[in-house]
């Protein structure tokens, strides 16, 4: 009879129903990338933070008539980006294979900093913030730092939100 005490202790915890398991982790998953997600900024470098701080340095850009190079590091994996408000594959349908995957909200730059905030589609729809330097002189841009958080209404809510910790950071491989 000791080889069914196993069977009975599982019977105990519960269903064995493999759904109401997947719901708990995927329930798991969904607050664990709150937590991540909404985590205080610390990588980002303290020559970044500095040099944004200077909001007057800034000019906002609403279009997607930024660097190639730096467009490229916002860009689907076909390498579009939607210009704010245009039509975009918001979903993982795909209804529209023409159409990107990303879409520009807005962008600031004082010519060496990038600010760019996009919208990315997929499984879940998600807002995205890079940081990258770049000039003229340079062929790619130098470093980059990437976050995730809310929708920004324009670059002074991003300095808000950066101030008050309400961007978490993303490894440039998770994108």
């Amino acid at each position: 009879m000791q080889s069914l005490r196993p069977v009975r202790r599982v019977a105990e915890l519960g269903s064995l129903d493999p759904s109401a398991h997947m719901s708990r982790i995927s329930l798991l998953f969904a607050v664990l990338a709150q937590i991540v997600c909404h985590a205080d900024v610390t990588k980002l470098p303290a020559d970044y933070r500095k040099a944004l701080q200077d909001s007057s340095r800034f000019h906002e850009v609403r279009s997607t008539n930024l660097p190639p190079a730096v467009v490229a590091l916002c860009a689907d994996d076909r390498g579009r980006l939607a210009e704010p408000e245009q039509k975009w594959e918001a979903t993982d349908v795909i209804t529209d294979s023409s159409l990107p995957r990303r879409r520009l909200i807005w962008a600031a730059t004082d010519g060496e900093y990038y600010v760019v905030h996009y919208e990315g589609g997929g499984r879940g729809h998600s807002f995205h913030v890079l940081i990258t330097t770049f000039t003229k002189r340079d062929t790619k841009p130098r470093d980059a730092w990437r976050g995730v958080g809310d929708r920004l209404k324009n670059f002074s809510a991003f300095l808000r939100a950066l101030q008050s910790g309400k961007l978490g950071e993303r490894l440039d491989h998770v994108h």
